[in-house]
């Protein structure tokens, strides 16, 4: 039968219901927004959560092996997704288990919802002793404690509950920083009108008058110059600003360099490329020029930070830049409000799009080494293990890194078109890549990734490799094996005791996650060994690839070295 009744009339739509629970309301908007993969791990004061959350259409539950991993895992894919990543967890302890990666989330202005199952209005209200709490009645420790790593938290009454959660998810999109929502248990299962589910959220817009008024002043700034040249960091990532940072390359007169969490947000390859910026430690010294001495200067969506501005070795006068952030602007002494990074850089387009300027003369690569042709039995170095990498990376990966040798390794590549590095270089919390692989692959299944991670980091999350593999991801996974803490070992006293950690045999532990079938292992001590196993990894698409990589203890990238004396160095005056 067609989709009309026998008199001919339509067949009534399934009537739209007039209310949902809370936890169908909080799913909903999730779905709506894009975050329909929601990690976590149940916990009995979740439980009536979840099984409300789950009967929402387009709602996907990806359980985690921790709480931590289930953070860093929602971070990783809200970074690729370029939009809001979710995580469930149960109250205490598994809030507070996730607190560290809920905390590198506002650190770098990741939009992560850290939803946390409580118990019932009731228990909180007589102050029962119950388990997970401290037994002292007081069940609000760990939420004054999540006040201070997020932009709001607030534990969701019913009378106020769908406004609660509007509101929560709004402050995420506008300031993209991580929220907290408390449910407790009670609350999770009562009903709620569902009517403002029929309009999807969105972020807000720009003042209207003070864009104007921006875009006027903007105007007569670059009219007066003949070159422009921005520096892009990562918030323009957080917007889905990329297609619009590559437009405004491609007009004449603009160089365009990028901050390390940002590397390659225009392709390495495009003329106006300047490539990653760090100040003093910028490999091309007229990449660095062009920066410090630029006529003009725009700081798109950066991050003055440490590690991202060369240990503030940045020689560019902040104040007579012109600036770009998530929610304003500001042009020399002047700050325009309620002026949203995305338009802020459609106006800039318009504005360069209205006059003509020289083309810029290309400025050039770094010089990056291919690796030699590989010598059976010689031993690997990083600087041949690196070079190796470059030649055997394919257009369209994404490469993530952990914090240390891994991510100041894949700094110095000059990485394929149509790629990105994916690392967490201002919270630098070992151990994170791992889950964040998972979270990467969650949100574009589409794109290899490609890790990097050390042994010692490896250690803290391994387990989240489990979920990768048993849920059919093939990324290529290289396991740097050099014995311990190589950033700490640069830094100060290289063989105290603590630097030390213990041995595994890495390549048995896909088998002992019962995924031997889903991948194939390799190790890797010589140069020889090391071209085979790339080989293989090339060959291999349809499993994950995961091979040790067994290098000198003490040896360390080009870029790592240079910091941690610059590191060693500052703590010596201190």
């Amino acid at each position: 039968m067609s989709d009309q009744t026998q008199s001919g009339s339509p067949t009534p739509a399934s009537p739209t219901p007039t209310t949902v629970t809370v936890g169908q309301y909080l799913a909903t908007r999730l779905v709506q927004l894009g975050a329909d993969h929601v990690f976590g791990l149940p916990g009995d004061f979740n439980l009536s959560l979840l099984d409300q959350m789950v009967t929402v259409p387009g709602f996907h539950w990806t359980g985690s092996t921790n709480e931590l991993n289930a953070a860093y895992a929602a971070d990783g894919y809200a970074r690729l997704r370029r939009g809001i990543g979710a995580l469930v967890t149960t109250f205490g302890v598994g809030e507070l288990s996730a607190i560290n990666g809920v905390a590198g989330s506002f650190s770098e202005d990741v939009p992560v919802v850290q939803i946390t199952g409580m118990p019932s209005t009731a228990a909180r209200a007589q102050g029962l002793h119950l388990h997970h709490t401290l037994i002292d009645g007081d069940y609000e420790h760990f939420f004054r404690a999540y006040r201070e790593v997020t932009a709001s938290a607030t534990i969701v009454r019913l009378a106020t509950a769908t406004r609660d959660i509007d509101a929560a998810l709004m402050t995420a999109l506008r300031e993209s920083k991580p929220v907290y929502l408390g449910i407790p248990s009670d609350v999770a299962v009562a009903p709620v009108h569902a009517a403002n589910l029929r309009t999807p959220l969105v972020a807000a817009s720009s003042d209207a008058a003070e864009l104007a008024r921006f875009t006027a002043a903007l105007a007569e700034a670059v009219a007066a110059q003949s070159r422009v040249t921005m520096l892009v960091g990562p918030q323009v990532h957080r917007r889905r600003l990329e297609p619009l940072i590559r437009s405004i390359a491609d007009h004449d007169g603009v160089y365009l360099a990028s901050q390390n969490m940002s590397k390659a947000i225009l392709d390495e390859s495009h003329p106006a490329s300047l490539g990653t910026y760090m100040g003093a430690f910028t490999r091309v010294d007229a990449a660095r020029e062009a920066v410090d001495s630029a006529p003009l200067l725009v700081l798109a969506g950066t991050v003055m930070s440490d590690f991202l501005t060369g240990f503030f070795t940045q020689r560019f006068d902040e104040d007579a830049a012109i600036e770009l952030g998530l929610t304003s602007a500001r042009i020399a002494d002047t700050t325009f409000y309620d002026v949203r990074l995305e338009d802020s850089l459609r106006a800039l387009h318009a504005v360069l799009g209205e006059s003509s300027r020289p083309a810029v003369s290309p400025v050039g690569h770094p010089d990056v080494p291919s690796a030699a042709s590989p010598v059976a039995g010689e031993p690997l170095s990083q600087e041949y293990f690196w070079g190796a990498i470059q030649d055997w990376l394919q257009p369209g990966t994404t490469v993530i890194a952990d914090a240390g040798t891994s991510f100041y390794g894949a700094l110095d590549l000059v990485l394929p078109d149509e790629s990105a590095l994916l690392g967490q270089p201002v919270w630098s919390s070992i151990g994170y890549t791992i889950p964040a692989t998972l979270g990467a692959c969650v949100a574009d299944p589409s794109r290899r990734a490609v890790l990097f991670v050390g042994d010692g980091a490896a250690q803290l999350t391994v387990q989240e490799l489990a979920t990768v593999l048993h849920r059919g991801y093939t990324p290529v996974i290289f396991l740097l094996n050099n014995d311990g803490y190589t950033v700490e070992r640069k830094i100060q006293s290289p063989a105290a005791v603590y630097q030390d950690i213990t041995p595994w045999d890495w390549t048995l532990i896909p088998a002992a996650f019962g995924a031997a079938d889903r991948v194939v292992t390799a190790k890797a001590s010589t140069q020889d060994e090391l071209a085979a196993a790339l080989e293989v990894a090339h060959a291999t698409t349809d499993r994950s690839v995961f091979i040790e990589v067994c290098l000198p203890e003490r040896d360390s990238p080009r870029l790592l070295t240079v910091l941690t004396e610059a590191i060693a160095a500052a703590a010596a005056k201190h």
